[in-house]
């Protein structure tokens, strides 16, 4: 069976595209303000934002409420005929960035039995960084009842011959258009198209061919490794998170029930890793409710930090309107995301305090100006690094990279049933 394979896919119609779709859940989650501008946007207008629950929400104490909303709004959707059903299909996207740049990737959906998040998987389709299992759980009471998925999942493939998403481009004439539009709050464009039989198969056979294992072994100069065909870009949790649920959901059927019961199967956006508007950008650490002064003290004198160029990892500051760096040469990380993480559970374990990841380094000073919080930024990690070192040395740090700023993230648009 193959992993990555057509799904059954809704598409909205007789909808206003711009306010149906937005932005991934786990976005904007210190700033409330954009999500109550998307909400002043769609007003009564259906909408993915009323089927899914934004983060910067989850602390508001109105959980359940949120939830069955959110299920009876998708049944409410579904009863009302709102989706058009694109059987046994691909849609190929073409997504516009603010930048002006396009990328390109295919919705399809994954087999979740191909697919381990936990430490040392050597499965075909695997986590790039590391899972807070604690973000698990309020996903899985969002997901466990609901009709309906939407995903904002990006997936990965090394693709360097370019023989799976690429040769889409010059067949578009040939399939046809089912949505083009522009995504709110200025974030770029979307198209996306039915794909066509003799496309499918060529798809089907490009992606068979990466799992290669003669040829992956050669590629990455490994022996005795598990074949990683696809790895998890963006929406790790949410897809850990279908993993966990599926996992529930099976201890109840049959044999047979298994092999085709919808909830097996995550919709998901495939993309080529070598795309060459695809790019990894850091996520940011800031933290609130805390001394930041104190703070950065501790994690100097952690590592035995310097404030002079040393030679060794720069982490930069930023609190109350001061920045700085600092470096760092005594850690076993290879990644100063990696050597900052590790510093900073050890210190909110012991001290508290609150931590939230971020995009953007605007938005982290901006956020640290505040009192009783501090920012820290890093570097990015190379993207043609990437399946090798989690071949080679398992996941990254949680929270490593980010394809994209905010506003470049998936926007959900496609569902899929998983009842």
């Amino acid at each position: 069976m193959a992993i990555f394979k057509p799904a059954d896919i809704l598409i909205p119609q007789n909808v206003d595209f711009t306010k149906w779709s937005v932005v991934a859940c786990d976005q904007y989650t210190s700033e409330r303000e954009y999500w109550e501008d998307v909400k002043n946007i769609v007003g009564d207008s259906p909408s993915t934002l009323n089927i899914i629950f934004p983060e910067v929400y989850l602390e508001d104490g109105d959980g359940d409420e949120r939830i069955k909303k959110i299920n009876s709004t998708m049944e409410e959707y579904i009863n009302k005929g709102i989706f058009r059903e694109l059987k046994d299909t691909f849609i190929y996207v073409k997504r516009t960035q603010p930048n002006g740049k396009t990328r390109h990737g295919i919705v399809g959906m994954l087999d979740l039995e191909e697919y381990d998040f936990s430490k040392g998987s050597q499965s075909k389709v695997r986590a790039t960084e590391g899972t807070i299992i604690e973000r698990i759980p309020p996903r899985q009471r969002i997901r466990k009842n609901a009709p309906l998925e939407a995903p904002h999942i990006l997936i990965l493939i090394d693709d360097r011959e370019k023989a799976v998403v690429e040769p889409l481009e010059n067949q578009i004439n040939d399939f046809e258009k089912i949505y083009d539009f522009d995504l709110m709050k200025n974030s770029g464009h979307i198209v996306g198209y039915n794909v066509n039989e003799s496309a499918k198969k060529n798809i089907l056979d490009a992606i068979e061919k990466l799992g290669d294992k003669a040829d992956f072994e050669a590629k990455y100069g490994v022996k005795d490794k598990g074949v990683l065909m696809f790895a998890a870009g963006d929406g790790n949790h949410s897809l850990a998170t279908a993993k966990t649920c599926w996992e529930e959901i099976k201890k109840e059927l049959s044999e047979e029930e298994i092999k085709t019961h919808p909830a097996r199967f995550a919709l998901v956006e495939l993309m080529n890793i070598h795309d060459e508007t695809l790019e990894f950008e850091p996520i940011q650490r800031v933290i609130f409710e805390t001394e930041p002064k104190k703070l950065l003290d501790e994690l100097v004198a952690f590592y035995g930090a310097e404030y002079e160029d040393n030679g060794g990892q720069r982490i930069d500051y930023t609190y109350g309107g001061n920045e700085g760096s600092i470096y760092i040469k005594n850690t076993d990380s290879n990644l100063p995301v990696g050597t900052l993480q590790k510093f900073l559970d050890k210190y909110l374990a012991e001290n508290g305090g609150k931590i939230d990841y971020i995009h953007g380094n605007d938005v982290v000073r901006n956020l640290a100006k505040a009192d009783n919080t501090i920012g820290f930024m890093v570097d990015s990690m190379e993207k043609n690094d990437l399946f090798t070192t989690v071949i080679k040395d398992g996941s990254l740090p949680r929270k490593t990279f980010s394809m994209g700023e905010a506003a470049d993230k998936r926007f959900y648009l496609e569902c899929k049933k998983i009842r």
